[in-house]
């Protein structure tokens, strides 16, 4: 296409109102040779970029027009024909559209300091393509990772190299992932073992998971398949929040397009390797984001937490062996997988490398979803991305859901320079939890 229009199609721009702007755009290039109007609930077309999240939620309904790059922000369905006019017929920029601080324009996304802050691995391709076409997410490199474990590698190889990588569960407690990936692969006498993603996400404010299932649905069943090779599993479930209908669709596109592709099921690459995924819906039980709560609910029981021991590694789904782990946790295990533990060992920490995603709410100038290396401090996550405090001066912020707790600012205001990993927050008495960051002022 020589012009495509872009729009955002996250759960944020839905509620801003972005389908009526689709719809008009559709009205007004449907006789236009060579447009595409590209939307989330469209079926998929080779060769077009139908978005999820593109994270700068504050800004929504966000409309890109591609190959010009130009990023149009809180677009009302009447700004619609002046965009068509000149925009697409013209070539010309809507500079009115385009974010603005403090008299400076930004015409890109990759112009907008909210953006060209972060460091996006999980995110990466969140609001770059097509996230209900398989065929675009094998164009960017998708199912290379899966390709290399099963070819290239050993299970014992793909551990060693999750576990040499440092990756720590994303979902709140920051277990060691290779660890637990070890501990369910030892056990050698019980064939059954599971492989089970974890996208309750209950936690106030929190929306990492939602929004890499909406954009990048097929990265996940990737790794989870990478999962199973490892520890010797053929069936995974992910458990989604009902709450979440646009994840759920797409992730259901996703997985008949991998069974279609023979990307799941049986004898995958035709390596013998056999691995399918299935879904299971919660109810909107926060305690079913706890482990043993979670396998009981898929179990068709009441979603209850049991004693420990036994662990879900030792006695989890069917009180077989399963590795559990969260969306984001699984989100950055092809990019390990591909690149080697000594890149991820490069962003981040020495003991929680890679990056980590947050929702940044509440009180602040741009909320929306960025991911940023761990141990990055608050005070930049605040002032540098997020613009800084609204309606007032800052006064704590909310952080890890019910099991986290407030950081306060003090009179020498240390927690703005506290560095937002798992050791340093538990020092203080608080914890990452999934990542939702509610900012509260002093009002």
């Amino acid at each position: 296409y020589t012009c495509r229009i872009l729009v955002c199609a996250g759960t944020g721009c839905v509620a801003s109102g972005s389908e009526k702007i689709y719809k008009k755009m559709c009205e007004l290039c449907k006789d236009m040779d060579g447009v595409s109007v590209e939307f989330q609930n469209e079926v998929p077309h080779i060769g077009t970029v139908k978005t999820g999240c593109q994270g700068v939620c504050e800004l929504g309904p966000l409309v890109r027009i591609e190959p010009l790059h130009y990023q149009y922000v809180k677009v009302q369905e009447e700004d619609c024909m002046e965009i068509f006019q000149r925009t697409v017929l013209k070539k010309e920029p809507v500079e009115r559209l385009f974010y603005t601080k403090n008299e400076t324009s930004y015409p890109t996304p990759d112009d907008i300091p909210f953006i060209a802050k972060q460091t996006r691995i999980v995110l990466e391709n969140c609001g770059k393509f097509d996230a209900e076409s398989l065929d675009e997410y094998i164009a960017s490199g998708g199912y290379d990772a899966l390709s290399k474990a099963l070819f290239d590698m050993t299970p014992e190889d793909v551990i060693e190299e999750v576990d040499k990588s440092g990756l720590r569960g994303r979902g709140g407690g920051g277990f060691p992932c290779g660890r637990k990936w070890k501990q369910v692969a030892a056990h050698k006498e019980e064939p059954v073992r599971y492989v089970v993603c974890n996208a309750v996400e209950g936690d106030p404010g929190a929306f990492m998971d939602r929004s890499v299932l909406e954009g990048d649905p097929h990265a996940v069943l990737e790794a989870m398949a990478i999962a199973g090779y490892a520890i010797g599993a053929s069936q995974g479930y992910i458990y989604v929040r009902a709450e979440y209908p646009i994840a759920v669709e797409r992730l259901r596109i996703a997985i008949g397009q991998a069974r279609e592709y023979g990307l799941l099921g049986k004898n995958i690459f035709d390596t013998g390797f056999d691995f399918d995924i299935d879904l299971r819906l919660g109810a909107g039980a926060f305690v079913c984001g706890e482990g043993s709560a979670l396998t009981a609910s898929i179990e068709g029981d009441r979603g209850m937490p049991r004693v420990k021991p036994p662990r879900t590694v030792d006695k989890g789904l069917w009180a077989k062996p399963t590795v559990l782990n969260n969306v984001e946790t699984f989100a950055n295990v092809p990019g390990i997988v591909l690149k080697g533990s000594d890149w991820f060992r490069t962003i981040g920490t020495e003991k929680s490398p890679g990056t980590k995603t947050f929702s940044l709410t509440g009180a602040i100038e741009n909320t929306g979803l960025i991911e940023v290396p761990m141990g990055t401090t608050l005070r930049k996550i605040i002032f540098d991305i997020g613009g800084g405090v609204k309606g007032g001066s800052f006064k704590a912020v909310q952080i890890g859901g019910p099991s986290g707790g407030c950081l306060c600012i003090s009179a020498t205001e240390d927690h703005l320079d506290l560095h937002l990993d798992f050791d340093s927050l538990k020092k203080v008495g608080a914890m990452i939890g999934s990542g939702g960051l509610v900012v509260m002022n002093d009002k």
